[in-house]
């Protein structure tokens, strides 16, 4: 059978390629096909930290694939409108207008509005930064965030939210991340623009390269 291998971070730099094909044989794993890749290209064991979707899901490495599947490597991340109102969960590649953002979420009857940004720092573990780049696996980063929104409704009585991620080269200076909450307290428009952050950190297959002054280096943000 034949299934299609999609990489992102430093497995598709030290394969060379975003995707190629395997041949594997019927009842192979997903363990079973990074095998196959790190014998062809000598990447080594697989990461404990690894994770593997298939076909835009999150899925075991001891899950068998069926012919035409595809399978995504997923290294540990860096950290569209949707329903109700007029929610914003997007990633995009321009410059974010954080106020631009929240004005999208905004209505009569909230009675608190609260905005995250993330910004690209000029220092991180102790070495000068230049730039950040980040690359998200898009049909499936945007579903995940989808549920992030979905899950957030659920949890806390928030009027709209919006999550908007940038991909790209980023500057110093410039907004990666923009998170707004509104509801009618602040108390739960902080609580869960806190979460969404947090768990848009440690689920969303989005990884961070630091270029630094000298080298560079794909983050793992995860605690």
């Amino acid at each position: 059978m034949n299934v299609r291998i999609v990489l992102f971070a430093k497995p598709r730099e030290l394969v060379g390629q975003p995707n190629l094909e395997l041949a594997l044989p019927a009842g192979a794993t997903a363990a079973d096909a990074w095998s196959q890749l790190s014998t062809r290209y000598d990447l080594g064991p697989l990461p404990r930290s690894f994770r593997c979707a298939v076909n835009s899901e999150y899925a075991g490495w001891n899950d068998p694939l069926k012919d035409g599947d595809e399978l995504a490597v997923i290294p540990p991340v860096s950290g569209g409108a949707i329903g109700q109102r007029q929610g914003l969960v997007a990633l995009r590649e321009a410059p974010l207008d954080p106020a631009a953002i929240a004005d999208r979420i905004r209505g009569a009857e909230e009675g608190a509005l609260v905005v995250f940004q993330g910004i690209v720092r000029t220092h991180s573990r102790g070495k000068q930064v230049r730039a950040l780049v980040y690359e998200a696996y898009g049909a499936m980063a945007q579903k995940q965030m989808e549920q992030l929104a979905e899950e957030a409704r659920r949890r806390w009585p928030i009027l709209d939210l919006a999550i908007v991620h940038r991909t790209g080269t980023l500057q110093v200076g410039e907004i990666s991340v923009v998170i707004a909450v509104t509801a009618s307290h602040r108390g739960e428009a902080f609580d869960a623009c806190e979460w969404l952050i947090d768990e848009l950190k440690h689920t969303v297959p989005i990884w961070k390269k630091e270029v630094y002054t000298e080298g560079e280096a794909w983050i793992d943000d995860r605690p």
